[in-house]
């Protein structure tokens, strides 16, 4: 397929691939041989169903706190908790929680010593009692269903945008949002130590546990998928003894979310048909940083 043919012309001209050369074939011609440099699926990574598994019972896990943490609000206002009780389970939590950190830190280079984590909590809990009665009626002009809805969006942000791949510590968007959903349903309690107590629980449920359950799955794998089965059972359980119907809803989606999913997943992988070849973007692969300086 060269410029000239017929009986009389000289031999053809091997086609080179070439830019800046003139050749006689026109600016969109390629040979049979342009197909030799396909690949498929060069680095497609293949899962295995039960490693899927295993990283969404992270996402399952998540969504199973935030139901708890709803339960608990619900019954905090509905007076069936009392919020000095909740308080003391909260630090008892906190302190078994802190030391088994430590314990699992091993000889790990610490950041911050245990004297800075003592005065950080100090300041959050000064300041989260103190501005408790401002918090109580900071959404007082505010109708009830806005700070609801309110609410429910905060929560959604936060599942949505936490780090699920490095949950240790939680991104600073999917905490944000969780605290402010927490101080608008925190306003709707009843006092200023119901207020104090939620913003606290919220505290050790969205930020302190993530990072304990982080620590667990570095050093301590086989915990993970049972501390992960031990807060579904009790988000759910929680949330059964307030709303079955919504407990039924809650275990049909966390089952689709850890089994269908993952599932459909390996299911899809085989249709899966990445080509790369000639016509990609060029990856300059050699070190450049000599030109830099």
């Amino acid at each position: 397929m060269g410029a000239d043919s017929g009986p009389g012309a000289p031999a053809p001209v091997p086609w080179r691939k070439v830019l800046y050369e003139r050749q006689p074939f026109p600016d969109n011609y390629v040979d049979c041989r342009f197909l030799e440099e396909l690949r498929r699926n060069i680095r497609v990574r293949q899962y295995r169903y039960w490693a899927v598994v295993r990283e969404t019972g992270l996402i399952a896990h998540q969504v199973s706190c935030v139901a708890l943490f709803l339960t608990l609000w619900s019954c905090m206002e509905r007076g069936a908790l009392v919020p000095s009780a909740v308080l003391w389970v909260c630090l008892a939590c906190a302190l078994l929680g802190y030391g088994l950190y430590e314990i699992l830190g091993g000889s790990c280079v610490r950041e911050r010593t245990r004297l800075a984590d003592l005065q950080s909590a100090t300041i959050f809990l000064a300041f989260t009692f103190g501005f408790s009665p401002v918090l109580k009626t900071l959404t007082e002009s505010v109708s009830t269903d806005t700070v609801y809805a309110m609410s429910a969006v905060m929560l959604l942000a936060h599942l949505v945008s936490f780090p699920y791949a490095q949950p240790s510590p939680p991104g600073s968007l999917s905490l944000n949002a969780a605290l402010f959903g927490s101080v608008c349903l925190a306003s709707r309690l009843p006092g200023a130590l119901h207020t104090f107590t939620m913003l606290s629980c919220a505290l050790l449920v969205f930020a302190l546990w993530p990072c304990l359950l982080h620590r667990m799955r570095e050093k301590v794998e086989w915990s993970f998928p049972w501390a992960a089965v031990l807060v579904c059972l009790a988000g759910v359980g929680g949330l059964g003894s307030l709303w079955p119907e919504g407990a039924l809803f809650l275990s049909l989606a966390l089952l689709t979310l850890t089994l269908v999913c993952p599932l459909l997943l390996v299911h899809l992988q085989r249709h899966k048909d990445n080509i790369h070849g000639p016509w990609d973007e060029a990856e300059i692969r050699e070190d450049l940083s000599c030109f830099l300086n």
